[in-house]
């Protein structure tokens, strides 16, 4: 079984039992316990999980909910929406992130050709009634407060699509390239968001360098665009740009 797979297995085992022992895990998933050992080690090292005595327990980690994060940078977030509906061509599928940035983005697509994929309840209410745009909802597990649809339904929704553009959303960049999320539950979905991706635009404003995040949702090197308002962040654009990622400033 390829590494990627076990940490999907593990991961989706501590959601729905909660703390796990090795010995558990290692049967319930058909590795040896040194591999499920290693695959721990590493899952904690992404934020994914805590390592406790015999095994591991999910982390529980919660961003801002989606109410109080709407009124915030509401400017910067329509100028850099917009530049992400100009990078869009009609008959494209397009795969929308969680959070308040890709709302704004789906209010740019009314009335284009488009399909339009999401697990984000606020962009699913923006275009419901939008006859022009195809709109694909995810299944999954409601988090009322943050208008997001998560968990193992989601991500094996997400295995069945393939979008021409993933508008990704963050909570914070590290100077190094890496992106990061607060809230541990999302990132599983966002992964499976680029993998189901030809290309991945992380729309990012000034206040994401470096933002927050406990959890890495990947490096610079999955990343074909970022699209963001924080010219002063040179060091984070240049480690980018190195890993051959195009920075478009608005």
């Amino acid at each position: 079984m390829l590494p990627d797979r076990r940490h999907q297995l593990i991961l989706r085992a501590l959601r729905t039992d909660g703390p796990t022992s090795v010995v558990s895990l290692a049967a319930k998933i058909g590795a040896s316990e040194a591999t499920i050992r290693r695959d721990l080690a590493q899952l904690e090292d992404e934020g994914l999980l805590k390592r406790v005595y015999g095994g591991a327990a999910p982390v529980v980690g919660e961003d801002d909910p989606f109410a109080d994060v709407a009124g915030e940078r509401v400017e910067a977030k329509d100028a850099l929406a917009a530049c992400c509906a100009n990078l869009v061509r009609d008959g494209e599928t397009v795969l929308l992130d969680i959070g308040t940035t890709a709302h704004r983005v789906a209010r740019q697509l009314h009335g284009r050709s488009l399909t339009v994929i999401t697990s984000n309840l606020a962009v699913y209410e923006e275009l419901q009634d939008d006859r022009d745009v195809q709109l694909l909802l995810l299944g999954g597990v409601v988090r009322r407060d943050y208008r997001s649809l998560v968990g193992f339904l989601t991500e094996d929704n997400l295995r069945q699509v393939h979008a021409d553009r993933l508008f990704l959303g963050t909570s914070g960049v590290r100077p190094d390239g890496q992106v990061l999320d607060t809230t541990a539950v999302e990132v599983p979905v966002k992964r499976a968001m680029i993998a189901a991706s030809a290309q991945v635009v992380l729309v990012a404003d000034a206040g994401k360098f470096p933002g927050t995040g406990m959890a890495r949702v990947c490096g610079p090197e999955e990343l074909d665009v970022v699209v963001t308002n924080a010219p002063g962040d040179e060091k984070t654009c240049s480690r980018l740009r190195e890993a051959g990622v195009e920075v478009v400033k608005v």
